[in-house]
């Protein structure tokens, strides 16, 4: 078997940025460089085929390697493929999703709006009842009042009919009936 030996390489970086390879003697006496880079040349050495029997388990191998690297692109793009799709679903369940919630607070806001008109309707009607309420109230409260002035008015004629005849009332005080006579 051959082997290659190992070329080593110095790469000089200059001031004005731009590389320059030279070999380590020349990078052992070279000017001042903002940076060396050694470079180390390809370690793998190349395989010598003999026989048709090596060169045909070499060409099965490359084979196998060729079949596994497809089976793997296969692979990764099967999954991406699967990636895409759940999130074409995932994104399709969040639209549906977003969808429904918009649809069921605008129900919400529409069964509030609904609500309050309820809410007004029956306070506007409680106000009526109350104002009808008073109404009774202060009708009944004149009713009661006019009737006190008539029983006055009434008590005046008859106590002035009384000034006037001399005579007592028939009834004094209720209960007290008996003190006519007595008087």
């Amino acid at each position: 078997m051959e082997e290659e030996a190992k070329i080593e390489n110095y790469v000089f970086i200059d001031e004005g940025k731009s590389m320059i390879s030279v070999s380590e003697e020349k990078a052992a006496a070279g000017a001042d460089p903002i940076a060396i880079v050694k470079e180390i040349a390809d370690p793998a050495p190349k395989k010598v085929i003999r026989s048709s029997t090596e060169r045909d388990v070499m060409f099965a191998e490359i084979e196998t390697e060729k079949r596994l690297a497809l089976i793997k692109a296969w692979e990764e793009s099967e999954k991406t493929r699967a990636e895409n799709r759940a999130y074409k679903r995932m994104s399709a369940v969040g639209l549906w999703e977003d969808n429904k919630k918009i649809s069921v607070e605008a129900q919400l806001r529409k069964i509030e709006e609904k609500f309050e008109r309820k809410k007004a309707e029956y306070a506007e009607k409680m106000k009526n009842k109350v104002a009808e309420i008073h109404k009774a109230g202060e009708e009944k409260r004149a009713l009661i009042e006019a009737k006190q002035r008539e029983e006055s008015l009434k008590v005046e004629e008859t106590a002035s009919k009384f000034r006037d005849s001399g005579s007592m009332p028939g009834r004094l005080l209720g209960c007290f009936t008996c003190a006519n006579n007595v008087l």
